[in-house]
């Protein structure tokens, strides 16, 4: 026997994996998926909360993604969309045409994650506007290559310094109050008035939900506002659906709920079903604007493109934004009832089934709780049986984001274990030394 065979999944990463080991949430290493469960090398069932992150959007196995890429792998049409044109890219481009609100000519770009969406569109943006300059918002996250990650304004960013020129602004809060929407757009107006002109901006960058900086919902006609400003100066809006796109907030695209009309809008994560895709729906005459402008040689491959096919088909067909918006529901107001008793949660907020639990040390002074302690309640539930992570500027939110494919009965069972690990933590069951390995970011 190997001594690979006799050593475990975790114990090997450790010793293989380039630094990523530290961006674990829990001991999990799952040995397969089954429906919304991983199951680990034990043999235990663990209710997945997170879809892995959110691409797991019909859980694991699905019999129609299954079949997709089976299919395509077995007659594979090519493998590289730059050279050869092929059907389920090409039927994908046109579903997502179909699915996304728009005027005028539009196109798609296709490639492997939203990191990569997002740095596609602030070259091509920059290219065909002839303009510099872009803004965001700090606790944004839009990826981790060069160009999204100079657009990006979350904590955890901050080994990478921006793109010069970025102006960041403050995204509301209405749980923390410390911008109101009516401040953060007079900051805008004096910025245009002051140090950035708006004939030299680009395009603004926005998350319809604020995802990796806590789950924040926008106050209402916020972002809207924002968009008028940019509209007059003829500056682009970008909307990053890579999370909490494609049905998952009640809606299939998380900006309808804020009545924004995107001149881009990116897609991963969920676009694949747990295979690697993302794409770039706009307008023509920026992703038109030169060849050979953002090349990546299996972009639009045909087993990815026939996955995301079944995952939009599959979305459709079974009405699962229209689910997403029932069991969303049914989540919050589960939580809400353990929040009557449950001091350490501050606040419950979300769309659809995009969920954060807020947690704080004094509910009065809304003080976070240390990230330990976070993290102590994700790990008390993988031993529970769920599995889920924190997100935040200061890591307290615990993100809630299941496979859109859960139950009523699953998400039941979700809270009680959230119940149950919550107070656990306060009784002492989890020491710092258990949760020292999965401090994530």
């Amino acid at each position: 026997m190997s001594s690979s065979a006799t050593r475990s999944i975790r114990s090997r990463d450790a010793q293989v994996i380039a630094n990523i080991g530290r961006l674990r949430f829990s001991p999990l290493a799952p040995i397969r998926g089954e429906g919304v469960h991983l199951v680990d090398e034990s043999g235990r069932r663990i209710l997945d909360l997170s879809s892995s992150g959110c691409p797991a959007v019909l859980g694991y196995g699905h019999p129609e993604i299954v079949q997709a890429v089976e299919d395509a792998a077995r007659s594979m049409a090519g493998a590289s969309l730059l050279l050869y044109p092929n059907e389920h890219a090409v039927g994908l481009a046109e579903d997502l045409l179909r699915l996304t609100p728009g005027t005028g000519k539009r196109r798609v770009w296709f490639g492997h994650s939203g990191s990569d969406a997002n740095d596609c569109a602030v070259r091509v943006l920059q290219a065909a506007t002839r303009r510099s300059r872009f803004i965001s918002f700090i606790g944004s996250y839009h990826g981790n290559v060069s160009g999204s990650m100079a657009v990006s304004g979350h904590t955890a960013m901050t080994h990478t310094l921006p793109r010069p020129g970025l102006v960041l602004l403050p995204y509301p809060d209405s749980y923390r109050g410390e911008f109101s929407a009516e401040q953060v757009l007079q900051l805008l107006d004096y910025q245009f008035a002051t140090t950035c002109p708006p004939d030299q901006v680009a395009a603004v960058f926005m998350e319809p939900l604020m995802s990796d900086g806590g789950i924040i919902v926008p106050p209402p006609g916020f972002l809207a506002a924002v968009q008028e400003r940019c509209r007059a100066h003829g500056i682009r809006v970008v909307v990053d659906e890579v999370k909490v796109g494609l049905g998952r907030t009640g809606l299939w695209h998380c900006f309808e709920h804020e009545g924004l009309e995107p001149d881009l809008v990116i897609f991963g994560k969920a676009l694949g079903g747990g295979l690697p895709i993302s794409a770039v729906v706009g307008a023509a005459d920026i992703l038109d604007h030169a060849p050979a402008f953002a090349l990546q040689t299996t972009a639009g491959n045909p087993v990815a493109s026939a996955a995301a096919r079944a995952v939009l088909r599959v979305c459709e067909r079974d009405r699962l934004p229209h689910a997403a918006a029932r069991l969303g529901a049914q989540l919050q107001a589960g939580l809400r009832d353990l929040a009557r008793t449950e001091t350490m949660i501050g606040d419950v907020r979300g769309r659809g089934l995009a969920v954060g639990v807020e947690l704080v040390a004094d509910r009065a002074e809304k003080a976070p709780v240390p990230v330990t302690t976070t993290a102590k309640v994700i790990f008390r539930a993988y031993e529970l049986g769920a599995a889920f992570i924190y997100v935040g500027l200061r890591g307290n939110v615990l993100e809630l984001t299941p496979p859109l494919t859960i139950s009523p009965a699953q998400l039941d069972e979700g809270v009680a274990i959230i119940a149950q690990a919550i107070l656990d933590v306060r009784e002492g069951v989890v020491s710092d030394e258990q949760v020292a390995p999965f401090m994530m970011w």
